[in-house]
């Protein structure tokens, strides 16, 4: 049997740009995908801790080193720019192996630079 579980996060990354004029998803820096293990259009989750919106998305790879969140298309309307979000993605794993998982977690500042990694 499969359970899902959480893959990775990136928690307290914050919103830098809004795209209205886009198909969707949300752009993130590669090197902030690369630390989680992130994949260019994996499912992803995402909460804001500004206004409690939650939505689901796809994940796009944005200019390495940038440090941009950007919400795009309709996700633009779920946050602004300086909003505080946590980024979800989780992953299908067999029971035996769910018993030593552990996710990638990387803590960001207001800059988006990772200030943890837990």
């Amino acid at each position: 049997m499969l359970i899902t579980l959480l893959k990775s996060k990136l928690h307290h990354a914050r919103v830098t740009e809004s795209e209205l004029e886009y198909q969707g998803s949300l752009t993130i820096d590669p090197d902030l995908m690369d630390g989680v293990r992130m994949r260019a259009y994996e499912k992803i989750l995402v909460a804001n801790m500004a206004n409690g919106e939650r939505f689901e998305t796809y994940a796009i790879p944005g200019e390495r080193g940038s440090k941009t969140i950007c919400l795009n298309g309709a996700t633009a309307h779920k946050g602004a720019v300086g909003d505080r979000l946590i980024i979800f993605a989780f992953a299908q794993i067999d029971e035996a192996e769910a018993a030593s998982h552990k996710p990638l977690v990387l803590v960001l500042d207001e800059s988006n630079d990772v200030i943890e990694t837990l």
